[in-house]
């Protein structure tokens, strides 16, 4: 199986517990104002693997995921959106005892094939948007609807998850948002760590090189 991939960090410590491998995967079916990797949302670009040499390249770093009680994370882009590449590497990395985890949005339809993924995930790292429907729509183009529907069901399934929001003065940190993500948060039992990420445009470069017409936000 083949999958587009924009690149690896080998030495991971921020995409779940202990040291990771972590994919990129290529392309994503959103267009959020404050990503700062626009150059990873073209579906048609990145390097194409197939699931066995990615396996053979992550297999050499194994030592490190023992040491530390890391594990491989998938991230992008989005990774939901090539599931079943995805899945033919989880099997291989569940035969060989590694933690799985894949850092999503979640907002895309649960299929039986994301299904399929999700009970070969350890993991799963979430972001929301905005728990506030319409800042969601202005900030990622889409409603965060299914990407609730996915937090709820990795819940019902009793999958651990992390969330994030990225905080941004001014649109994300309106006091009735936060107490509204809170309430939302208190209702799930599979959450095992919360974080606001700080807004940042350092990514601003990317987007000048890419030719993107949507401005970066300013505060």
């Amino acid at each position: 199986m083949n999958g587009n991939i924009h690149s690896f960090e080998t030495f991971g410590t921020l995409d779940g517990p202990g040291i990771r491998f972590v994919v990129f995967m290529q392309g994503c079916h959103m267009k959020c104002q404050f990503c700062h990797n626009r150059d990873t949302w073209d579906l048609n670009s990145g390097t194409t693997y197939n699931h066995i040499d990615l396996f053979n390249i992550i297999i050499k770093y194994k030592n490190y995921f023992e040491s530390s009680n890391g594990g491989v994370t998938v991230s992008g882009g989005e990774p939901l959106l090539q599931t079943d590449f995805i899945i033919e590497l989880f099997k291989l990395l569940k035969n060989e005892n590694i933690s799985t985890a894949i850092d999503t949005s979640g907002n895309l339809e649960i299929t039986d094939s994301v299904k399929k993924l999700i009970d070969l995930t350890d993991l799963f790292l979430v972001d929301i948007k905005s728990i506030n429907n319409t800042i969601s729509k202005n900030l990622s183009g889409l409603s965060n609807i299914r990407e609730l529907d996915f937090i709820n069901y990795l819940n019902l399934r009793n999958k651990p998850i992390w969330i994030r929001q990225v905080l941004i003065p001014g649109i994300t940190d309106k006091e009735p948002d936060l107490i509204n993500l809170k309430k939302y948060i208190l209702t799930l039992s599979n959450v095992e760590k919360f974080e606001f990420l700080p807004y940042h445009d350092s990514g601003k470069y990317k987007w000048i090189e890419l030719r993107i017409s949507i401005s970066f936000i300013r505060h």
